[in-house]
């Protein structure tokens, strides 16, 4: 069982935010708490010239409202924080903050952008001072 457990939430399906936070729920210590970490990747200043000046605030606001919401309507109890920039940073920041002693994440298809600026879920298993729990969909078997 774990005391402080950080959950990365993407922008993924929401299937895979309630298995994560159904697996958090079910390691927490009965006094422990979650945290539901999301980033909103920053981008350079020439990709958002076109761009309302308050498009970060606003996509912070929306994700920390729709992870409330996701939050309550599985009865989960959890302190939501989104923060701007680069995911693995966000999240090892959190982290290390917490004390946590449980990240969990979750993988999703490699794109060319994992191979050429790596993947999230590498970052953060390889600077991660607690442990990390990588939940993987489960893949039916075609065959």
């Amino acid at each position: 069982m774990y005391r402080t457990i950080v959950c990365a939430i993407g922008n993924g399906p929401r299937e895979t935010a309630e298995r994560i936070l159904n697996k958090a729920a079910g390691l927490l210590d009965k006094d422990g708490s979650i945290f539901v970490i999301h980033a909103v990747e920053t981008m350079p200043r020439y990709m958002t010239t076109s761009l309302p000046d308050d498009f970060q605030t606003a996509a912070i606001k929306d994700a920390e409202a729709k992870l409330t919401l996701l939050c309550r309507q599985m009865n989960i109890p959890a302190f939501i924080e989104v923060h701007a920039g680069s995911a693995a940073r966000v999240l090892l920041a959190a982290a290390r903050e917490k004390g946590a002693d449980l990240i969990i994440l979750s993988t999703h298809v490699a794109d060319i952008t994992d191979y050429i600026f790596g993947a999230v879920v590498d970052r953060v298993v390889r600077h991660a001072k607690c442990s990390v729990l990588v939940d993987r969909k489960k893949v039916q078997d075609i065959s």
